[in-house]
């Protein structure tokens, strides 16, 4: 084999700190290498064009380029060698720039492991073999989990492409956070005006098919092919009968019911439509407060229901259904603000979280959009809002910023004075985040233009006197402790994860971080991929996200599903796993580690065996380490492959 060694410069990310010329030299004394050289910028244009030449007048059979991770350029220079007419498994990467040039200042010893890093991927090439991709057929249909603002907007984006959709939304109604707000920033506009007619969209586009009260509850398969187990919870109504004219409701004696969709700020009746503009306008039961299905008694709602939609034994059901790609826009959950104890901890009635004073300003909400303070109903005075409340904070497991507090937070003070003129608002905070299109101005009007008094320091505490809450904190401007006496508390809750996220994530075999958010391919150059393909992301399920960023993402994944459906076939990756048959021994264990499911047993002659699903498998090798006899091996990674690097390296 007659191997091309380009060793890059990267500017001076890798020059910098690594002699290149020196490894190109180095480089051409390795066996089967029969030219080396370094170049400025191997993937640029120039840059590859200049391997190709190479390879056209040396005639290389393989070519190794040390430059950065392959996880950034890997692709792209596999493609340079597809143009030059070899194939693309012939190629290897050396990673001399976050293995050697970012982590060490001295010259000579990062030469040498740059070096030696060069001479280990030689000595793979030359175990390499051509590997070949085999096309599949792949189901058109996509299915999205979440019916937030980031999900409706992937759904109508798909939709509109001609894709058939199924949207999945575990609450009784589309919407996510987004239809609980009153106004948005920072153009202060209707938020229901906006969602709303996006809700309706979605009813009633003839492509969508949409799950409300519904979990994802199994997945199976592989990318172009997935096999979705959908639960559709009882919701105790027919909701093929069921009209949305809310006379059950009306009707209903317990009214004691949690109504989440108001934060728990007011009541509702144990059977329930969620908000005017909920979309399926279809009522729901809650069982632990429906006396009919507690104890037997009641059945008012039945026996009012103009279209005999009432289910009282309606029991959960499972649908199936098959898609070539699943979208994930979970969106995300509040912090639980009550481990503050400082703060009141839920025990002040007169301390809300900013979601809750959302419900309180909208005129759909428990209050009908007045400002009330929940422990009597008065209209309050002076308001203070707290930032950071979940956010950049470690001692809760919490430091990152959740991006979007800053802007609602100056919003809710400028609807305080909009609704209560002789008010005063009062904002704690640790620093003004507001980078996005104007979003600073809009803080500073806040500010200058509605008052609202600013003041830069920590809560340390917040405690009652008399009908009043005073609020301890610092000016760390003016250098001094301050206590403002008010009559209603708001935390800007920080944002985290959806709850049962992580569980979501181990259905779907994709990565999430400690703080439970999915994991994208890249965070620069694939932000809306999983390591998993097929999957997804659009949202704050990637991370907190405003709207105009969750909108953005959702047509970006849509965008990403609609060019995957554009071919007639899929293109599967030759670097899988391979079982030979004649040394496996059927013990199973490669079925049980195998984290995508690719792996299945089959009678071979009365015996069992193992063998590998290769659309489905993603070449990660657990099942190479975990065999005993060592019947599975990694194509493009096997273990003569991996052993001539270890010997490169040792022998020299």
């Amino acid at each position: 084999m007659k191997i091309g060694v380009f060793v890059c410069h990267c500017g001076t990310n890798i020059e910098g700190t690594v002699d290149t010329a020196a490894v190109a030299a180095a480089a051409r004394e390795f066996p089967g290498v029969v030219f080396a050289t370094d170049t400025m910028y191997a993937c640029s244009e120039p840059g590859q064009d200049e391997i190709i030449e190479a390879i056209k007048k040396h005639k290389l059979d393989g070519v190794v380029v040390a430059s950065c991770t392959p996880r950034m350029h890997e692709p792209t220079f596999r493609k340079t060698l597809e143009r030059a007419g070899l194939n693309r498994y012939l190629f290897e990467m050396a990673n001399i720039r976050e293995h050697v040039s970012w982590i060490g200042r001295d010259r000579e010893a990062n030469t040498n492991k740059a070096t030696d890093l060069v001479r280990m991927a030689a000595a793979k090439l030359l175990n390499d073999k051509p590997l070949n991709a085999k096309f599949f057929d792949m189901n058109k249909r996509v299915m999205i989990v979440g019916g937030g603002v980031a999900g409706i907007q992937a759904a109508l984006d798909c939709a509109d492409g001609g894709l058939e959709v199924i949207l999945v939304e575990k609450t009784s109604s589309i919407g996510g956070k987004m239809a609980k707000l009153d106004k948005t920033f920072p153009t202060v506009d209707c938020s229901s005006c906006i969602l709303g007619p996006r809700m309706v969209d979605v009813a009633q586009h003839p492509n969508i098919t949409l799950y409300a009260c519904s979990e994802i509850e199994e997945v199976n398969g592989y990318v172009g092919n997935f096999s979705v187990k959908v639960k559709r919870k009882a919701t105790y109504v027919d909701w093929d009968k069921c009209t949305g004219c809310g006379i059950c409701m009306e009707k209903c004696p317990s009214k004691k019911a949690d109504n989440p969709f108001d934060e728990e700020l007011g009541k509702t009746t144990a059977i329930n439509i969620p908000f005017p503009q909920a979309i399926p306008k279809k009522a729901v039961i809650d069982p632990n407060f429906c006396m009919k299905i507690k104890r037997d008694k009641c059945g008012v709602c039945a026996k009012v229901c103009p279209s005999e939609a009432i289910v009282y034994d309606q029991v959960d059901e499972f649908v199936v259904e098959e898609v070539g790609a699943v979208i994930a826009a979970t969106g995300f959950d509040l912090v639980d603000w009550t481990v503050y104890g400082e703060y009141g901890g839920g025990q002040y009635p007169d301390v809300i979280t900013s979601l809750q004073y959302e419900r309180m300003l909208s005129a759909s909400g428990p209050t009908e959009g007045h400002i009330k303070r929940p422990s009597d109903g008065k209209e309050p005075k002076n308001v203070v809002f707290i930032q950071c409340v979940g956010s950049r904070d470690k001692s809760i497991g919490r430091p990152y910023c959740s991006g979007f507090c800053c802007m609602y937070t100056a919003k809710q003070a400028i609807l305080t004075k909009d609704h209560c003129p002789d008010s005063q608002s009062y904002v704690f905070y640790m620093d003004i985040r507001s980078p996005g299109k104007m979003f600073d101005e809009f803080t500073r009007r806040a500010q200058e233009e509605y008052e609202a008094r600013y003041i830069r320091g920590r809560v340390s505490m917040v405690y009652p006197k008399g009908d009043k809450l005073v609020v301890r904190g610092a000016d760390t401007l003016m250098g001094e402790q301050v206590e403002v006496d008010a009559d209603l508390v708001v935390l800007a809750v920080g944002a985290e994860a959806a709850h049962g996220a992580s569980d979501l994530a181990k259905k779907l075999r994709i990565s999430y971080d400690a703080y439970g958010f999915f994991m994208e391919g890249h965070p620069k150059l694939k932000p809306v991929e999983t390591n998993t393909a097929g999957v997804f992301l659009a949202g704050s399920c990637q991370g907190p996200k405003d709207i105009p960023s969750s909108v953005a993402q959702g047509s970006a994944a849509a965008a990403k599903v609609l060019a995957m459906f554009s071919k007639d076939q899929l293109e599967s990756d030759p670097a899988v796993s391979v079982v030979d048959i004649k040394r496996c021994i059927g013990c199973g264990k490669c079925i049980s580690t195998c984290p995508f499911g690719a792996i299945k047993e089959v009678d071979f002659r009365g015996q069992p065996k193992a063998e590998v699903i290769e659309t489905i498998c993603q070449g990660c090798g657990i099942c190479t380490s975990t065999c005993p006899q060592g019947a599975i091996q990694l194509q493009h990674f096997t273990d003569n492959q991996i052993l001539a690097e270890v010997n490169a390296v040792c022998r020299f």
